[in-house]
């Protein structure tokens, strides 16, 4: 079995941008998940937000070519009932000692959010060198990204939250960014497969 940072850090590599995504419907599972692979976006973070994103996991991991994991995962609870379901990585925003540990223990690729230093050296005493920085744009944007990973130069990063598509080159160009978490690609309510797939492909092509 990979390690948690050799197995995160491949997801991360996948694309550019990893859909942060929020459906309040399962039927519309499927449909968002072909047309973001067929865009070139395979990582996809399902928050559990809405009653259905667990059965929403569930559905996505049937298309072929999907890496499908579960977001806002919040404590071991919430980590055991995406895992039930076969996520493929767990991403928090935030990192407790008692989710880090769950996680760990679980061998799960794991992305926990981090906001400042004091998150990251919790991050590090459990192993783990791959974060999500958020929220991203409230946290301080690029400048604060920077100055907070300078001292960590082991520490890997998915800067989430406000992040666009216009940004969010900016954002990729910097040697800590592997990709970003970004929502705009699937607009909640009812989706348009076509213009997923060709927001999809825009942001499969950004890097900076």
């Amino acid at each position: 079995m990979m390690d948690n940072t050799t197995a995160i850090d491949a997801i991360m590599r996948k694309a550019p941008v990893i859909p942060v995504l929020v459906i309040d419907d399962a039927a519309h599972a499927v449909p968002i998940a072909e047309a973001l692979v067929a865009g070139g976006l395979p990582v996809l973070e399902v928050t559990l937000r809405t009653a259905c994103a667990v059965e929403v996991i569930r559905l996505m991991k049937t298309v072929p070519g999907a890496i499908v994991g579960a977001g806002t995962v919040l404590s071991p609870a919430d980590l055991d009932k995406a895992l039930a379901v076969g996520s493929e990585f767990i991403v928090s925003p935030g990192l407790t000692p008692a989710l880090g540990q769950a996680a760990v223990a679980s061998g799960v690729p794991f992305l926990p959010g981090t906001a400042n230093a004091a998150d990251i050296m919790l991050g590090l005493d459990l192993g783990l060198t791959r974060f999500k920085f958020f929220p991203a744009e409230a946290n301080g944007g690029i400048p604060a990204l920077k100055a907070i990973a300078a001292p960590f130069g082991m520490a890997r990063f998915c800067p989430t939250g406000g992040i666009a598509v216009a940004t969010a080159p900016s954002w990729l160009a910097l040697e800590a960014v592997l990709c970003v978490g970004g929502s705009w690609m699937v607009p909640r309510g009812n989706p348009d497969p076509a213009a997923i797939e060709a927001g999809a492909r825009a942001a499969a092509a950004l890097r900076g």
